[in-house]
């Protein structure tokens, strides 16, 4: 089965997703794009959180969400339970990002990071594992305290 990766923009990063979700489908991976389809300005929370939501909830495992700088979506995603969102700029972060800190969204800041070094980077991001062990123990307290803000611990 193809894993399907949710992809979103706003405005600022559409050029930058529409490539992605093209290098994401010669990466093998089904790109779900949840917009947007052109350049008229939106407003970012109206496109990155349908595919917090999608990870939050497990119906796919990874999403990749782009704006102008990519603050902004990575500040929103990571509201949403369970999120682990990593803004990235370089390939040592998007390794880091994955096998420390097992992020399930990658957010790249779309006016930053120049198409190439995107298509590095979210290769990077996606084929490295977590590596679990001394990390786990600390997501795990990310969680715990995630429960005790939410009012459920």
């Amino acid at each position: 089965m193809t894993e399907k990766i949710a992809i979103a923009s706003d405005h600022a990063g559409l050029e930058l997703k529409l490539d992605l979700k093209e290098f994401l489908t010669e990466l093998g991976r089904e790109a779900l794009d949840m917009g947007v389809d052109n350049d008229a300005s939106v407003d970012y929370p109206d496109y990155g959180s349908p595919v917090a939501e999608k990870v939050s909830t497990g119906e796919v495992k990874k999403g990749v969400l782009i704006c102008g700088t990519g603050v902004g979506m990575s500040i929103l995603a990571n509201k949403f339970r369970g999120v682990r969102a990593a803004l990235v700029s370089d390939v040592y972060t998007a390794r880091m990002s994955r096998e420390h800190n097992d992020a399930n969204i990658l957010v790249i800041g779309g006016r930053i990071v120049g198409k190439g070094l995107a298509r590095e980077i979210l290769r990077t991001w996606l084929e490295t594992r977590f590596a679990g062990g001394r990390h786990q123990r600390r997501l795990d307290k990310i969680t715990e305290i995630e429960k005790k803000v939410n009012g459920q611990g």
